[in-house]
């Protein structure tokens, strides 16, 4: 297997029913609430949204579907819940098979006993050009490091992408150092590894402003140690420098001024990979900055600025996991040059901005389409001048 992509399995629901969204989180934010809390809607109800094409596979629905249509090999890993659909609920059976159809091995999800699929709530308003998520984790809670190694082991896939920190009870125990663990094992047999977290903060405006720390980008501190690649979009990249270095220390400066020094920063103080390559980087409107590490190497950051952001924006939901798909497709299709440290990271970035590009301007209910063959891609990114 090329890539394996664990533990966020999750449907988003988006209505402009969801008006209770509103009073949890702004444009752009996720909050991120106890299971209990959940609203009672009926498995009839959650059906009848998803008949009328308001349900999308959120988390590696952004991202495995579309590593599928490249024509590499890509399976996912995650808890969903049990139920009268198949033995699945009927948000786990949606997400089930909407990867299954488009080539996705989902031998690796497995139902949970009590706790439903993770359900996500976004309220569709006008006035917002990315609204805001309000998050179920539910059976993503569930998720075991233990378990998932046996499937790792029997894929034995180049890739092991964990989507997302910070947003599973079990996945982020003992202070992230689980997860951190895990990775290493991961890298230990033979495994490139990529973790990426969500946005984490109801209001991230408010609170990069202000400068304040988000308690659950600590769970980064041991993780970066172990990673072989992250990328962050801009915002988070304020919300995780303010929490692991020095409160508001990275709320100003323009992006072109603070994300290299975010960059480096990372980059100096999550070093103890020696001998490995590492990728950091940041997403941003136009692009993103890379900086890669590898074998004594001094890195420099740049800005890979997309030329592919013609044409009208459907929605931003996603746009982050998709760039991530692009960019793991070209690793996975080039492991070797990776590790040793040769990799075209202009090629590798490009191919990145250019699938979530094609990504972002695909219709609601037909979010996969877009994406061609590897080969096709990287003919464009190669004829990009």
């Amino acid at each position: 297997m090329d890539v394996f992509i664990l533990n966020t399995a999750v449907l988003d629901l988006r209505s402009d029913e969801f008006e209770f969204v509103n009073s949890l989180v702004g444009p752009g934010g996720v909050a991120r609430r106890d299971n209990a809390k959940m609203p009672a809607y009926t498995q009839a109800q959650i059906s009848h949204w998803i008949d009328d094409g308001r349900a999308n596979a959120g988390g590696p629905g952004n991202t495995a579907p579309l590593i599928a249509r490249t024509g590499l090999s890509v399976g996912v890993g995650a808890m969903v819940g049990s139920g009268s659909f198949g033995g699945f609920d009927i948000q786990g059976r949606t997400f089930h098979d909407v990867l299954s159809a488009t080539g996705v091995d989902m031998s690796s999800t497995l139902p949970h006993p009590t706790l439903p699929t993770g359900t996500t709530f976004i309220y569709e308003s006008p006035e917002a050009e990315r609204g805001g998520i309000v998050f179920f984790p539910n059976a993503n809670d569930a998720f075991s490091f233990k378990r998932f190694e046996r499937e790792v082991q029997r894929h034995r896939p180049a890739i092991v992408y964990y989507m997302y920190s910070g947003l599973s009870e079990s996945g982020d125990a003992n202070e992230g150092r689980d997860l951190a663990n895990f990775i290493a094992w991961c890298r230990n047999l033979g495994c490139i590894t990529i973790v990426d977290s969500h946005t984490l903060g109801s209001d991230p405006h408010s609170i990069i402003n202000s400068g304040q720390p988000v308690d659950a980008y600590r769970l980064l501190i041991p993780l970066l140690d172990q990673v072989d690649i992250f990328f962050t979009s801009a915002n988070e990249a304020r919300m995780i420098g303010n929490t692991i270095d020095a409160p508001g220390r990275w709320s100003s400066g323009s992006e072109d001024e603070f994300i290299p020094a975010f960059l480096s920063y990372l980059s100096g103080r999550f070093a103890s990979l020696e001998g490995r390559s590492r990728l950091f980087g940041v997403t941003v409107a136009n692009g993103a900055y890379a900086r890669m590490k590898s074998h004594g190497t001094t890195p420099s950051t740049r800005l890979y600025e997309s030329p592919f952001m013609t044409g009208e924006v459907v929605d931003l939901v996603g746009a982050g996991d998709s760039f991530r798909a692009g960019l793991i497709s070209y690793i996975a299709a080039n492991t070797e040059s990776f590790q040793d440290g040769s990799i075209h990271v202009d090629e590798a970035v490009q191919m990145g901005n250019l699938v979530a590009s094609l990504f972002i301007k695909a219709p609601l209910n037909d979010r996969y389409s877009n994406i061609p063959s590897y080969e096709r891609l990287l003919a464009t990114v190669r004829g990009r001048h």
